[in-house]
């Protein structure tokens, strides 16, 4: 692992804990939210109140405004990531278990692979053979009882994966906002497009939310969007893909260990399988590539 400074070390450092074990925590999170919030709705707000605030704090910094384009591309961006990714997954938390949905996603690294494709990147045998492992992975899941009962929730899972992984991709070929100033505008922006979502799909307020449902919203609020978030977007500019999404490792077995702790939630034998399939194909593909550059 090669990294300039020991200052840059340990920022490094703290983004992967960040991202490794409390998005792992996010996914139960996300559950007990749905419970009481809609899920667009809930999405939108989370990430409309972490983004201004984070603008704010920026722009006392000192940090320039966006301009015009930059703003559009940060649209783009934050509507793949957090729309697309981040809503769609709250969504099929309605049905689906939050260590599924965690499972679900952790294919994230193989889609990355097949996107990076339309920039140039050419994949190796060796992450060829991590996706179809990952895809063998994918059938796995949805043979397990959670996904048999409702296909919708697998499908939705996968179009959320894609949905990320497009943006992250993309976004390094977009003109965007830079330093924390362009954390808070995808951001932002991304949780402007889950909102509009919400409103079109007539999302509203059934009765007041649980306190638990309050408590989970200001977690995912705090460390799931102004902590874990920004500490990916941080990443992703400054380590390899494969380091950057190499949190799905972890991710799923922390969701499901709070899935069963806190949640009495059931994984089967086909769940179990696909967990070390799509993680042994996401540590094959991440395996040539281990080294971290700035």
């Amino acid at each position: 692992m090669s990294v300039t400074g020991s200052g840059n070390r340990g920022k490094l450092i703290l983004a992967f804990l960040a991202v490794y074990l409390v998005w792992g925590s996010t996914y139960l999170a996300i559950r007990f939210g749905v419970e009481s919030w809609p899920p667009f709705m809930m999405s939108g707000l989370r990430f409309m109140v972490a983004g201004l605030l984070l603008l704010a704090w920026s722009k006392y910094r000192g940090e320039p405004l966006p301009k015009a384009g930059e703003w559009l591309n940060s649209l783009l961006v934050g509507a793949l990531l957090i729309t697309v990714g981040n809503g769609i997954v709250s969504y099929a938390e309605r049905s689906v278990a939050s260590a599924v949905a965690a499972l679900g996603v952790a294919v994230v690294p193989l889609f990355t692979l097949v996107f990076s494709q339309i920039w140039g990147h050419r994949n190796t045998r060796l992450e060829w053979l991590g996706i179809l492992l990952g895809l063998g992975g994918i059938l796995l899941l949805n043979l397990g009882h959670n996904l048999r009962a409702d296909p919708l929730g697998g499908a939705l899972l996968l179009l959320a994966a894609c949905g990320w992984a497009f943006g992250s991709v993309w976004s390094k070929h977009l003109q965007l906002p830079k330093g924390t100033m362009g954390m808070a505008a995808q951001m932002f922006m991304g949780g402007a497009a889950s909102m509009t979502v919400s409103v079109v799909l007539g999302e509203r307020l059934e009765a007041m939310p649980t306190l638990k449902s309050w408590l989970a919203i200001l977690y995912l609020t705090t460390f799931g969007s102004l902590v874990a978030f920004s500490a990916y977007l941080y990443l992703w500019h400054r380590v390899r893909p494969a380091a950057a999404t190499s949190y799905a490792y972890v991710n799923p077995a922390v969701a499901m260990v709070l899935g069963i702790w806190l949640a009495n939630e059931r994984m089967g034998l086909n769940e179990w399988l696909a967990l070390a399939v799509i993680v042994g194909a996401v540590v094959l593909i991440g395996f040539p590539r281990r080294e971290i550059t700035i």
